[in-house]
This record gives C-alpha cells, structure tokens and sequence, in this order.
C-alpha cells in the first residue's frame, strides 16, 4: 500500500500535471501544424514547382518484378520527397514555436517595461514628511 500511496502522491504533484497538460497541447498544436502545411502549405507550393507533391518524389533503384513463380517483387526506391516533406514540417514547427516563443517574451518586457505605481507612504512616512516640513520653515 505504501508503493501505492507514493505514485499518487508523485502523480499529484504539479509539475506532473503540468507536464501532461504540455503535453496534451503539444500534440494538438502538432495536429494544427501538420495540417497547416499538409492542406494550406504545400498544395501552392507544389503547384509553383509544376504540380508536384513532395511525398510521390522519389529515385527508383530496381523497378518492380515478378519471379519465376509468379510472385510481384515491389520496385526498391529511394523515397526523398518523403525526407523533403518532413524537413518542411520541420521547419513550420520550428518557425512556429519561435514566433510563439518570441512573442511570449515580448509580452514578459512589456510588463517588466511598465512602471509599477509607487506605493502609497506609510503613516510614519507622512508623519517624518510633515515634521521635516515644517522644520523647514
């Protein structure tokens, strides 16, 4: 039982569940990314380059057979346009992130940027500041 109450004790903590939580986000905003270069992304950038999609680019080393028995023997190819595809999905991740990040410290020099309102004196302030002035006169 004491194994038990240590799990959840760990599960419990915060930085467990905001971990997950990270996590979570993480894999819906690789959704929205993937999605963005799959469906807006790439169809333009594949019809300035002539109309071709990245993933069916690829170097074909032996053509596709069949055997002695009549068995298809599948074409060996070297599928770069797959390699490009990623690399780009890469990038728009990246470049994501970046400005994300980017902006997020734009916002925390905005905050450190603004003057903080001084705070009102004390009593005992107010009360030295009357003395003071009328020592002054």
């Amino acid at each position: 039982m004491k194994i038990v109450q240590e799990f959840k004790q760990f599960a419990m903590k915060g930085n467990v569940v905001d971990m997950a939580v990270g996590i979570i986000i993480g894999a819906a905003f690789g959704k929205i990314v993937s999605s963005l270069v799959n469906d807006v992304l790439m169809p333009p950038l594949g019809l300035l380059i002539g109309g071709v999609d990245f993933t069916d680019l690829k170097i074909t080393l032996k053509g596709a057979a069949v055997d002695q028995a009549g068995n298809a023997i599948s074409a060996v190819t070297l599928n770069y346009g797959s390699f490009i595809q990623t690399a780009f999905d890469f990038m728009i991740v990246a470049f994501a992130i970046f400005l994300m990040i980017k902006a997020m410290n734009n916002m925390k020099k905005k905050e450190e940027a603004a003057p903080a309102v001084p705070p009102e004196p004390s009593k005992e302030e107010k009360l030295l500041t009357e003395i003071r002035d009328l020592l002054k006169k």
